[in-house]
């Protein structure tokens, strides 16, 4: 078996005014969905938060209040992002961060709450290669030396869901093998 034809997988990430759903804002949302067949399709977009991002969140990701002026607010890219990910189980890194902002967004903004399924890479990376002495994002990257390109930038959503799609197929890879060895 291979990984993919467990999915239909949508792999997510978002950058954020801060670290608190309540308080703070989605400024980037991007995914990778992978069909049982293997094919990709991507969605990425710029989120104005309709409020000034704080210097400490633009230091991490580089968004700034110019490139999010012209952006769609969440109500638009939240229900073109609930389209893109319909009928497939939603996949982050650390995806407790990334759920509890795209579920406080969508109730926000008077969308429907994400209800199918969820996975985290990272538990599953965890599961599948323990005693790691970091699981961090960019520390599985240079780890497994995770393909990357010049424009690929570590704290914007694209990039990392690229580094967490290559991590999934990594971990599911190795699942695969160890319960087809039991």
């Amino acid at each position: 078996m291979i990984w993919h034809e467990l999915g239909p997988f949508t792999i997510f990430d978002l950058e954020t005014t801060g670290r608190s759903p309540v308080y703070h804002r989605i400024v980037e949302l991007a995914a990778l969905r992978v069909e049982k067949d293997g094919s990709i399709t991507r969605y990425q977009s710029l989120v104005n938060p309709g409020c000034i991002i704080p210097r400490s969140a633009v230091a991490i990701h580089h968004i700034t209040d110019e490139m999010v002026q012209g952006a769609p607010h969440f109500a638009i890219v939240g229900r073109e992002f609930l389209n893109f990910a319909e009928n497939s189980t939603l996949v982050a890194h650390n995806a407790h961060f990334d759920l509890s902002f795209l579920q406080e967004s969508l109730a926000r903004t008077g969308l429907p709450l994400w209800k199918n399924k969820t996975m985290d890479s990272l538990r599953l990376i965890r599961t599948t290669h323990p005693g790691l002495p970091s699981y961090s994002l960019q520390n599985l990257r240079a780890r497994f030396r995770l393909d990357s390109d010049s424009s690929m930038q570590a704290h914007r959503a694209a990039a990392d869901v690229e580094w967490t799609t290559q991590l999934l197929e990594i971990a599911l890879t190795a699942a695969i093998k160890m319960s087809s060895n039991n």
